[in-house]
């Protein structure tokens, strides 16, 4: 569908945000930067913004938050496609690079693969450093 909606869509924005930035401001503000730099990068002006969930604002465009608006919108579905295939694209280039940490197969999500890749390597440059690695459970009340 990313083709697809690359090619038939009116504008398409992507918004990139640094694992710095979400050290620094964290993951949900960091989610919001990303969605207004879209924004900055559409092509064209629009009439008004669909967001999914109920957090986004703007102080120039118009817009509709929308709870579960990837499941009602096929307009915020689209762009979910396009943000999730940018960032899959993103993390197998991270493979390459960093092929012990496995990206090409769980694209950055906190996997039992990818935990297991931490607790054995550290992180790597790409990783935030405000995440905490969870500790194992032992199956043994503390």
């Amino acid at each position: 569908m990313y083709g697809e909606i690359s090619a038939w869509a009116l504008g398409v924005g992507i918004g990139i945000v640094s694992h710095e930035v979400i050290d620094r401001v964290n993951i949900y503000q960091a989610s919001i930067l990303a969605m207004r730099k879209a924004l900055e990068n559409l092509s064209r002006p629009f009439d008004i913004v669909l967001a999914d969930g109920n957090s986004f604002i703007h102080e120039s465009w118009r817009y509709q938050n929308i709870v579960d608006g990837d499941a009602k919108s096929v307009t915020i579905a689209a762009a979910s496609i396009i943000a999730k295939v940018t960032r899959d694209r993103m993390m197998r280039d991270y493979h390459e690079q960093f092929p012990q940490y496995g990206f090409d197969r769980h694209k950055g999500y906190g996997t039992k693969r990818h935990l297991d890749a931490l607790r054995a390597y550290g992180m790597c440059p790409i990783h935030r450093r405000s995440f905490r690695l969870p500790v194992p459970f032992t199956g043994v009340p503390r």
